[in-house]
């Protein structure tokens, strides 16, 4: 996975990169969605009309220039009208997504718009949605009506009616990281309404949630990186790449971390995107302290109280997958009674309310673990847990496969679990205590 720097590689390359993974994602089809990016001369950089996505390669961008003049060997994208009309209004912005991923479409078709407080992450990366009316795909009227939304409101994403989604940033990455998140929110909005009701957090508490996050933590300068300490970032950086392609987490949100000896420990970096992670970016954690240079996961403190309860538990996954989180959202149990491997690998699977996920302290929260692999967090997140860290991602694995079993059996008629019997059958024979 090619790692982005905005700053070094040039608008040709990041357009192709991220449109491939924006289509190998299924958040695209061969011949819908559009990426542009104004450069610093003010040029726009744009994907061309009528090429294949799936094939899409740097010679086929476009650069429409700033007198108008357009440089490279197709036209660019019908949509340019609206790209240039929004950096025209909002100056602020240097990159532009349009596409129609399943979700999103769903939002537009019904006319309505995904309130983003499903989670405190949705929330920060997406902000309050807007929603333009009708125009014609391509028309002056069309760029009129989205340009207005996010010059007069200040949204950063709009819903198209009956159309998709367009988005802006500050550079491409982060353009990207909104539509990823946003279209995971939709997606898990829709799951979660086919278990329950749908259940959003207020401003109160996302901001409270905020203030409990630890701010800053204690640094040592004299790190040394052994050879199987290297070994353990190259593992991490694996399963985090693994993770974010299989969809299991998405690049906004999610850490990793693995014991490497006694409790000191290794663990993803705060605020970048998992597509992009190298072993470079791994954050070694000893006694308490982070290495000098690079600042952990915010989950940094509950990652340690863990490894320093139970020796047993050497590698922690936090992420946000749709089927799971359609349960966190829905505060619908996740019962893994129903399908006999989901109970023997995971056994029973808490959930804990939102609130008590910043009211509590770390210690309280880092005790579940004793006796469950898997804890949920309502409108927030899932944890798991395992002897070493192919083990924890195959219990993540195995969590979401069922998840989406429970989602897609809730349109068929209502579960039915397993009975003590069965249950007491495989403790028996799968030894489990």
């Amino acid at each position: 996975m090619k790692q982005l720097n905005v700053k070094l590689m040039h608008p040709i390359e990041l357009i192709n990169v991220i449109m491939g993974r924006i289509y190998s994602r299924g958040m695209t089809t061969t011949s819908g969605g559009n990426i542009s990016i104004k450069d610093d001369n003010g040029d726009i950089w744009i994907t061309p009309s009528a090429v294949d996505k799936g094939s899409l390669a740097t010679k086929d961008i476009i650069c429409v220039k700033k007198d108008g003049s357009i440089l490279g060997p197709h036209k660019p994208s019908s949509e340019f009208p609206f790209h240039k009309a929004i950096y025209k209004a909002c100056p602020e912005l240097t990159s532009i997504i349009h596409a129609h991923p399943p979700g999103l479409v769903a939002f537009s078709i019904a006319r309505q718009v995904p309130n983003t407080n499903i989670t405190p992450q949705a929330r920060f990366i997406c902000g309050v949605v807007g929603f333009a009316p009708y125009g014609c795909p391509g028309s002056e009227d069309l760029g009129e009506k989205i340009t207005k939304e996010f010059k007069n409101k200040k949204y950063k994403a709009v819903i198209m009616e009956n159309h998709g989604v367009v988005l802006g940033g500050t550079d491409i990455l982060d353009t990207y990281q909104r539509f990823e998140t946003l279209e995971f929110c939709c997606r898990t909005i829709v799951n979660a309404a086919k278990l329950g009701s749908v259940n959003v957090l207020t401003d109160e508490q996302i901001s409270k949630y905020h203030d409990h996050i630890p701010k800053e933590i204690t640094h040592f300068m004299d790190v040394k990186y052994p050879s199987d300490e290297r070994a353990l970032r190259s593992d991490i950086v694996r399963i985090v790449h693994r993770a974010y392609d299989q969809g299991l987490m998405i690049s906004s949100f999610g850490t990793v971390s693995v014991r490497w000896k006694n409790n000191d420990f290794l663990i993803t970096p705060c605020d970048m995107a998992h597509s992009d992670i190298t072993e470079n970016n791994i954050v070694q954690i000893r006694d308490g302290m982070a290495e000098s240079g690079k600042v952990p996961d915010r989950s940094v403190a509950l990652h340690h109280r863990i490894y320093q309860l139970y020796p047993h538990i050497n590698s922690i996954i936090t992420t946000q997958p749709i089927n799971l989180m359609a349960h966190a959202v829905s505060h619908q149990k996740f019962d893994v009674r129903t399908i006999p491997e989901s109970w023997i690998f995971l056994q029973d699977v808490p959930s804990i309310p939102f609130e008590s996920f910043y009211a509590t302290n770390t210690e309280e929260l880092a005790q579940m673990f004793e006796k469950n692999r898997v804890v949920i967090v309502e409108n927030n997140s899932v944890i798991v847990t395992g002897n070493n860290l192919i083990q924890t991602f195959d219990y993540l694995e195995v969590a979401e496969f069922s998840a989406n079993s429970l989602v897609m059996a809730s349109s068929i008629g209502p579960l039915q679990p397993m009975g003590e019997k069965e249950i007491d059958e495989l403790r028996v024979a799968f030894n489990v205590k």
